[in-house]
């Protein structure tokens, strides 16, 4: 087997591969990738057994074959190496790299490529299209607010469903919830919801550019996704989806709107002083007024008052404010409203004007 490649035009595809990969162990194939050479195009595939990602590049076959190298150590080399011409040459279980322009040579171990695992192919597959950018902003909205509870493990991904024209996301940690509906399943099938791991919709997110469209299929347990020249698979989350429709409230009697920069600043500074195992903050919300407030520590208290558009009795609320934070990173408009009723009910946040997506919160205790 020989090829001789761009480094610069495989690079970014490694790194890919190393984000699908798990498991580090230079002897264990799933820390391998697997590298097909024929036709002058390098096909290449990574699997951690869950969630597969396949690729292929213009290269300059030499001799045909197939190998699988430690995809670790290959992209230290990869790195490492001066951009131009590289040359792959495989004799026995060596793999030789070699830059042209310089006068270096790299050997790595390689295992037979018969040991990879079997990636699912996408053959007659019902792929629908969907917009790129706005498959992106359902995933930024919901990604977050995943369980990192292994024990709920069908809380560690991201509700995916269809809902008559609207593709809807969901994500729920039990503490707080996620939601956002896109009208842009027009045409689109019907298909089983979906419980979609984090991986295949972190590499959407990351790899996916906003330009055109993604292809995805849902069956037999799996999702598909294709675009550009990158295709990735996954295997579904097992388990029922908690009733989300339940946590939303349907009326919130009161209602508070600050600006999201101003919000954001606050949370970062009254937060030096908070206890991070717990992150309470207080949000005391008065007219005109909402006050941020970190109990008081070993280490001292914090508060900070900024202008909000509010009218209405004194009301203080302890929330996580993580819960906080993170949504209001995705949330694209100058101000941000919270809806609620009392202190130790549901909280709802949302863009100002309102959008497709909102966050529902649960309050803490207030000592």
């Amino acid at each position: 087997m020989k090829f001789s490649f761009d480094k610069d035009a495989l690079i970014k595809e490694i790194a890919i591969a190393q984000e699908i990969i798990t498991n580090k162990s230079p002897i264990s194939i799933l820390s391998n990738i697997l590298l097909n050479a024929e036709n002058n195009t390098l096909t290449i595939k990574a699997s951690d057994s869950s969630v597969n990602f396949t690729t292929k590049i213009p290269v300059e076959v030499k001799e045909e074959g197939t190998t699988t190298v430690y995809c670790d150590k290959f992209m230290s080399i990869l790195s490492s190496s001066p951009s131009g011409e590289i040359e792959f040459t495989q004799e026995d279980v060596k793999v030789t790299i070699k830059p042209v322009v310089k006068k270096i040579r790299f050997q790595l171990k390689s295992i037979a490529s018969d040991k990879f695992p079997a990636v699912n192919k996408a053959e007659n597959v019902p792929f629908f299209d969907v917009s790129a950018k706005e498959l992106k902003a359902m995933i930024s909205q919901t990604i977050f607010a995943v369980s990192e509870d292994a024990n709920r493990y069908f809380m560690t991904g991201v509700y995916f469903t269809k809902d008559k024209d609207n593709l809807v996301m969901v994500a729920t940690d039990g503490r707080r919830l996620s939601f956002v509906s896109k009208e842009i399943a027009h045409g689109i099938q019907d298909f089983p919801p979906a419980i979609v791991p984090v991986k295949i919709l972190s590499c959407i997110l990351k790899n996916a550019s906003d330009e055109g469209n993604v292809s995805l299929a849902i069956v037999d347990k799996m999702i598909y996704a294709k675009f550009g020249n990158y295709e990735f698979s996954s295997s579904l989350l097992d388990g029922q989806f908690p009733n989300y429709q339940k946590v939303i409230p349907e009326k919130q009697s009161y209602s508070f709107v600050v600006n999201k920069n101003d919000l954001d600043s606050a949370l970062k500074r009254t937060t030096i002083l908070i206890d991070k195992k717990v992150s309470r903050l207080l949000f005391r919300v008065a007219s005109g007024t909402l006050t941020l407030i970190s109990p008081e520590t070993d280490l001292g208290t914090a508060a900070e008052e900024i202008p909000c558009r509010y009218d209405g009795d004194e009301v203080t609320i302890a929330l996580n404010y993580l819960y906080v934070a993170e949504p209001i990173k995705e949330i694209d408009t100058e101000d941000v409203m919270f809806e609620f009723t009392e202190s130790m009910k549901a909280i709802t946040l949302k863009a100002e004007p309102s959008s497709d997506y909102f966050h529902i919160i649960m309050p803490m205790n207030l000592n």
